[in-house]
């Protein structure tokens, strides 16, 4: 049987790769995960004098330094690993990909670096935008930074993807989002196999800033591996973190013809929007409820056929706090265990959607639900079992995985060891 349960393509995982701060690779990624631990320490990469949060989880690759580099340059360099492992598993070369590029990225802007060169550029000249654009006349490299499609259009050459690549950006959720658009173009026919990917590489300067003006950082700086803590009571908010994972969805009569191994399936996606405000979430949860629902209903599913639900779980007051009313909306009072890899990697941002994804697969590969780590108080608003600070065996084939993005963008996912 190839098709869902409601006649559409059944849409298989036949590859995964993953890059976070814990390590390079589903091995690392996944025994570092199971054991609890966490990769989050204090940042290196540039000066911290005078700021509020000083700790972030960032990706160390061997005999590579990235710290120089632009936000999209870490974008298309994490996105590579992760694409050319989850290729590999996917017994598929690289170069010849027999389908699309779906990529969720952060948006791209010129970094600090570049507008100091720019101002030098500008030969003494009072720096104001007409005179910033001028000098950046011929400027290629700034571009090919700057520019958002730039690291689709680079992985999409290296990758020999068919068709224009898809760049998107839809806040925290972005990671799903790009399994979401890879879903849905099999669905209808449009591919036979798409490569999705959700990358980010911006613990930088500038957005650590910003987010920490928001007061939606962590300021927990003592001790790293402790800062991030979901649905604990006392609990400060989120840390920034970077990474990439890349899922090959294929058609499950394509993966067979081919006789592709299946690692588990994609079987249902939602979205709600609420558009409340350009940050928060409407208190009301409508949105987020709403996304959980739909992606059980597209799965075919009902709420009590869910194993297992992992969690967005970023560690903010508020968004734990909505998690919880979701769950409780969704799933009344017989809620499945909820977990937040957060707690371990931190907030990868568009990234974020396709690890944990990734992670959700290899839950049910394995019959494992990795913990939530740092659960030390209890907070007793969230009343949920969040499977505090150690891993557990359980029997796991259908897993909701929750990404809500700043501004109400909410994209959720089932992942599935079954078809349908």
């Amino acid at each position: 049987m190839t098709r869902d349960s409601k006649t559409r393509p059944a849409v298989a995982v036949t590859g995964i790769g993953i890059v976070t701060p814990l390590g390079l690779g589903v091995a690392d990624n996944w025994a570092a995960l199971c054991a609890g631990r966490s990769g989050i320490r204090r940042i290196t990469r540039f000066p911290t004098d005078h700021l509020r949060t000083t700790i972030a989880g960032t990706v160390e690759l061997p005999n590579e330094d990235l710290s120089r580099a632009a936000s999209s340059q870490r974008v298309t360099r994490y996105a590579t690993l992760a694409a050319e492992e989850a290729l590999a598993t996917a017994g598929l070369p690289v170069g010849r990909f027999p389908g699309p590029l779906m990529l969720g990225m952060p948006p791209v802007e010129t970094e600090w670096a570049t507008r100091f060169a720019l101002a030098r550029r500008a030969a003494g000249a009072t720096p104001t935008y007409p005179v910033l654009v001028d000098a950046a006349e011929g400027w290629q490299e700034m571009y090919r930074k700057a520019a958002f499609a730039g690291p689709g259009e680079t992985l999409a050459e290296h990758f020999g993807t068919r068709g224009a690549p898809i760049a998107t950006s839809t806040a925290c959720a972005t990671g799903a989002t790009a399994i979401q658009l890879g879903v849905e173009a099999i669905r209808r026919g449009e591919a036979e196999a798409v490569l999705a990917i959700g990358a980010d590489g911006t613990v930088e300067p500038e957005s650590l800033i910003r987010f920490s003006l928001l007061s939606a950082l962590s300021t927990r700086n003592d001790d790293p591996a402790k800062a991030a803590r979901p649905f604990e009571k006392t609990r400060d908010g989120f840390v920034m973190s970077e990474g990439a994972a890349c899922l090959v969805l294929e058609s499950l009569e394509h993966a067979k013809a081919r006789g592709a191994k299946v690692l588990g399936y994609v079987r249902g996606c939602g979205e709600k929007s609420d558009s409340f405000h350009r940050t928060r979430s409407n208190p009301n949860g409508e949105a987020v409820i709403a996304a959980m629902r739909n992606a059980i209903v597209d799965a075919g599913l009902t709420p009590d056929a869910i194993h297992y639900v992992n969690a967005h779980g970023t560690g903010t007051p508020e968004n734990d706090k909505m998690e919880t009313l979701g769950m409780r909306a969704v799933f009344g009072d017989a809620a499945p265990p909820i977990s937040s890899n957060k707690s371990m990697i931190g907030h990868t941002l568009s990234a974020a959607g396709a690890i944990e994804a990734a992670f959700s697969l290899l839950a049910i590969r394995d019959g494992v639900l990795p913990p939530t780590i740092n659960h030390e108080e209890p907070d007793p608003a969230i009343a949920l079992d969040v499977v505090p600070n150690r891993a557990r065996d359980a029997k796991v084939v259908n897993v909701l995985s929750n990404s809500f993005g700043f501004g109400g963008q909410n994209v959720c996912l089932v992942l599935s060891g079954e078809p349908a």
